[in-house]
């Protein structure tokens, strides 16, 4: 069980993901779409905790630097271990910095944060393939290379647990 600090997408941007998301499910690659409980949405992840208090990380959250919606684009691909694949976005320094503000803060409210998610380790990424299989990587890499370069905008926050797909929507975007 976890909980993540997501960035969503405007209906436009979901859409596209979700399409490729179906791509790949059709060529036999599992996805987001398919894995664990079905309810995933296509998003980014700014942290994810495995312990956790709800009430005091929406606090926590609250009293940080408000975004507006803005565009983020794609324009590669990341493997990483255990067939994960991902679309790579293009890192500004904004992108960066809110992620820090955002992980420093909920450690601060006790929070068990992962490990990929601390100060010099977060790789932003979008899901795309969950447990692609060796020559099933290829595969993903020319289905992501495809639809590239892709912009999606940002357009709200949520916090996901990652077990159920429960979502409590942030009233703005950290």
């Amino acid at each position: 069980m976890a909980l993540a600090v997501c960035l969503l997408f405007d209906d436009r941007s979901d859409r596209l993901v979700r399409e490729l998301w179906s791509r790949l499910e059709d060529a036999g690659v599992a996805t987001l779409a398919t894995h664990t409980h079905g309810h995933h949405q296509p998003h980014l992840s700014y942290a994810v905790l495995r312990d956790w208090d709800l009430d005091r990380v929406r606090e926590a959250l609250a009293t940080l630097p408000p975004a507006r919606p803005w565009p983020m684009s794609f324009h590669g691909t990341l493997a990483f271990p255990r067939g994960r694949a991902a679309l790579a976005p293009a890192v500004t320094a904004d992108l960066a910095l809110r992620q820090w503000r955002i992980a420093t803060a909920l450690k601060a409210t006790g929070a068990d944060l992962h490990r990929n998610y601390e100060s010099g380790e977060w790789v932003p990424h979008v899901a795309v393939a969950t447990r692609a299989q060796g020559d099933q990587l290829a595969t993903v890499v020319k289905a992501i290379a495809d639809v590239l370069p892709m912009t999606v905008r940002v357009d709200r926050a949520a916090l996901i647990d990652s077990s159920t797909g429960q979502t409590w929507p942030l009233r703005r975007i950290p």
